[in-house]
């Protein structure tokens, strides 16, 4: 595969943009600097001290945080780097239904803490690709020790740097929705975060409230994927675009995830789609997110001045 080029737009004046005129007030844009392009002819090279630990929020349920989840953890995984993804959602969890990890679950955190298991019998490692594990916070309908919170999360993801055969790459974090308990204990031993929003105004304001608790918590490494987008309504007026998303938050771009019926399809077969074969247009946009990721990169939301009939999903947002 070639490069996909990242040009500002000289004019964005002439995008079709939407404001919903109820939007929140827009924020002005932090500084950043795009400064890779996605090679598909290489492995990306890993920026930062490892392992690195990113909690994946939005605030609002319903979102994609779990799908997102599990996609860029297999995405990473496949690009080579070793990854363990924890549920911290307590009694509801889903990453192993998206996983097709379900019936391999047999031991959760609350086991570890009983003193019931090691750490290693409650990693769930994935048959696919070795260098990717899942550990569960709680069996569904049990219930935690009350003593279960940030120091406990936070003790646990030491436990896994100091494993004897080595530290994850990376540590990925499925926030559960809303901004109580437990997201306190997922965000705690986080020092990035990738927030999952819609173009929608009620999830944007939850995804402004969260960015203030991120920063309050001091994660200043924020950066944003904006899922189920459609570009055809974006065309018409229907639905923000990622430019007025990015304007809003003021949060780089991780990823720009399209509106794919596939994303249905994988989640009830337990089939992420980063997997699927042909590769689906969300599974590609999940793996260019995951590439960004490695880099400590992002992309810029652009409007290039083609001919309808040329326009494909990426020529919407840079790639």
């Amino acid at each position: 595969m070639g490069m996909i080029s990242m040009q500002p737009l000289t004019n964005p004046k002439t995008s079709p943009l939407y404001c919903h005129p109820f939007s929140p007030k827009k924020k002005k844009p932090r500084s950043l600097t795009v400064h890779s392009l996605l090679q598909y002819n290489r492995k990306p090279q890993l920026s930062g001290e490892t392992p690195r630990v990113v909690v994946i929020t939005s605030g609002k349920g319903g979102v994609g945080k779990t799908t997102t989840t599990a996609n860029v953890s297999l995405s990473l995984a496949r690009l080579g780097f070793s990854v363990v993804a924890i549920d911290a959602d307590v009694g509801l969890r889903n990453l192993d239904l998206l996983l097709g990890l379900e019936n391999r679950v047999n031991y959760t955190v609350f086991e570890i803490l009983n003193g019931d298991c090691r750490l290693d019998q409650a990693l769930v490692r994935d048959k696919r690709w070795s260098n990717f594990e899942l550990l569960c916070i709680s069996k569904p309908r049990s219930k935690l020790p009350l003593g279960f919170g940030a120091k406990a999360l936070t003790w646990l993801v030491d436990a896994l740097k100091a494993r004897e055969e080595g530290a994850p790459d990376f540590v990925l974090i499925d926030c559960p929705a809303g901004i109580d308990a437990g997201f306190i204990t997922a965000i705690s031993p986080a020092n990035e975060a990738v927030l999952v929003t819609t173009p929608d105004i009620t999830s944007l304001r939850d995804a402004d409230r969260v960015t203030g608790l991120l920063e309050c918590d001091g994660i200043r490494d924020i950066k944003m994927i904006v899922n189920r987008v459609r570009t055809d309504m974006i065309k018409g007026e229907d639905m923000m675009s990622v430019l007025d998303v990015q304007e809003m938050l003021g949060l780089p771009l991780l990823g720009v995830i399209p509106e794919d019926t596939e994303v249905i399809r994988s989640t009830n077969r337990g089939y992420p789609l980063v997997l699927n074969k042909p590769p689906a247009l969300a599974g590609l946009a999940f793996e260019q997110a995951a590439w960004r990721l490695v880099e400590q990169d992002s992309m810029k939301a652009v409007m290039v001045e083609e001919e309808p009939k040329k326009r494909g999903f990426f020529s919407f947002f840079g790639g």
